[in-house]
């Protein structure tokens, strides 16, 4: 005869269709838990990165630096980025993306802190080398985190990921504007949003997915030896775009009032106009990805880009020129993440090695983008210097193919 507790023992038997269908609800609860934490995760590096900006001005005038003294000082953070990328792609090889992700945020979060402890350029230099190591380990080990949901998803995701770094650059940048506006000191402002941040970092750890990054020993030490073309050109894109980006950071508000004599307000604008493109179009990429594909998606955006900044550039009305710098930041919007989710899928490479490589030239674009911009403008014009971002895009689209080879 049945007993009273046979139904509950079938329920949980391995085969009854009631045991698959739990353990599948438990499955795509983790993953829609783990594809938050990664979400947080951008969200905090955008934070992280916008906070530390908006209070710029106010270390500089505390330390008393000149601009050169200040230039100086920021270069610390590329020296850091650099150094540290290549060293984090052997990390998630070696340790996985949901250890090195762990740890890397924690890090990121209290190097926040670090320029508050600055007391003159020397130490400044030292602090912003922690912050810039800290911010490449996180940028190169969250991307491999988001890669390793995406591929469980089954479904594009990466640029809704960088979308959330996106707002968090936006909200941390007001923020920091409304707190500096009532006088609060850097170093309070720092340390505290620092020990915030790190509360969230360690409160979305444990979601994180456990995923394979690496590869067997003589798999990495082939790719290594022989580095493959397609990760070759994959980089080439990511330092075209990474350099339009910050040139676009660094020099859209200059164009406006130097060129087409905008207002302070209005010069601001046109930085807030690119930057609203790309987090908009950041958040319709995994959409656009589904029905272009990674190849016509890029190469699109790409074409976008150059089309808006060449209308920026050749207008002479600030309206067009806000609309231009819109559609160049819509361009700009799903080109990144895509490079980083296919230098995560080159065959025979760990997850982590082919993102660091895509992100070390990324950081080297960044670096000498600017200064490039600033000595054609110097030369030239700097409607000539900023055309260089439009050759950069119409490379970028004619080498958009390598992202079908990397899936490959």
């Amino acid at each position: 005869m049945p007993g009273p507790y046979d139904s509950a023992i079938d329920i949980t038997t391995p085969d009854s269709g009631a045991y698959y269908q739990s353990k599948a609800a438990a499955e795509t609860a983790k993953l829609a838990a783990a594809w938050w934490a990664v979400a947080a995760r951008f969200l905090l590096h955008g934070l992280i990165v916008s906070t530390w900006v908006s209070r710029i001005p106010a270390v500089k005038a505390a330390l008393g630096l000149t601009n050169g003294m200040l230039g100086f000082c920021l270069l610390g953070t590329a020296v850091g980025s650099v150094a540290a990328v290549p060293v984090t792609g052997w990390l998630v090889t070696r340790f996985g993306s949901k250890s090195v992700t762990t740890w890397s945020t924690a890090g990121f979060c209290l190097a926040l802190a670090t320029p508050a402890l600055a007391v003159n350029s020397a130490t400044l230099f030292l602090a912003l080398a922690i912050y810039g190591a800290m911010a490449g380990a996180n940028d190169v080990s969250i991307n491999s985190q988001a890669i390793a949901v995406e591929t469980a998803l089954e479904t594009p995701t990466i640029s809704r990921f960088h979308a959330m770094f996106s707002f968090g650059g936006m909200l941390g940048a007001g923020l920091g504007g409304v707190v500096a506006a009532h006088k609060v000191l850097p170093q309070a402002h720092l340390m505290l949003a620092s020990a915030l941040f790190l509360a969230i970092s360690a409160g979305t750890a444990h979601h994180l997915l456990d995923a394979p990054d690496g590869a067997s020993h003589q798999t990495a030490r082939l790719s290594l030896a022989r580095i493959p073309t397609v990760l070759i050109i994959l980089t080439i894109i990511g330092f075209c775009m990474f350099l339009s980006e910050g040139a676009m950071a660094d020099w859209i508000a200059v164009y406006m009032k130097q060129v087409l004599e905008a207002g302070s307000g209005l010069a601001a604008a046109g930085y807030a106009m690119f930057s609203a493109g790309m987090a908009i179009f950041r958040l319709l990429g995994d959409a656009i990805t589904r029905r272009l594909g990674p190849v016509q998606t890029v190469r699109a955006g790409a074409l976008v880009a150059a089309c808006g900044l060449t209308a920026a550039l050749a207008t002479h009305s600030t309206t067009w020129a806000l609309t231009g710098f819109a559609l160049t930041g819509a361009g700009f919007s799903v080109i990144v993440p895509l490079v980083f989710a296919a230098g995560g899928r080159v065959p025979s490479l760990p997850r982590g090695v082919g993102i660091a490589m895509v992100s070390g030239s990324g950081y080297i674009g960044f670096l000498f983008g600017p200064p490039l911009i600033g000595f054609v403008a110097q030369l030239t014009s700097l409607r000539a210097g900023l055309s260089i971002v439009v050759g950069l895009c119409i490379v970028a689209a004619m080498l958009a193919s390598s992202l079908r080879a990397a899936a490959e």
